[in-house]
């Protein structure tokens, strides 16, 4: 029986659904612009280029976070198929709704954490 009441998971849920949907938007995004960055010196100048190169160094940044964060709210849906969202993957201690409204992917608690 999980500390959740069936609103606060329905609440959790669609938060995780949304972010998701959010995310990989942006990842499709971000994937655009890390094409390979133009080497030809007629087309765009050498600030432009360096300007180009270190866009792409932050977006490649951007997009590893943007990974690592969707397999995070993939395992959150794993938990509320399997009936243990909201629990410590850790310690099985129960996590508050506050903590999973800010960080819906959460998996552990502070202590844990």
């Amino acid at each position: 029986m999980s500390h959740l009441s069936d609103n606060q998971i329905s609440e959790l849920k669609a938060l995780v659904e949304r972010e998701l949907e959010g995310l990989r938007r942006s990842m499709a995004i971000s994937e655009e612009a890390l094409r390979p960055v133009e080497l030809d010196q007629t087309a765009v100048g050498r600030l432009s280029r360096m300007d180009s190169l270190q866009n792409q160094g932050m977006t490649r940044n951007l997009h590893e976070r943007e990974q690592s964060k969707l397999a995070k709210l993939e395992a959150a849906l794993k938990r509320f198929r399997d009936g243990r969202y909201g629990l410590c993957t850790v310690c099985e201690a129960e996590l508050p709704h506050g903590r999973l409204l800010v960080f819906p992917e959460a998996e552990s608690c502070a202590r844990c954490g």
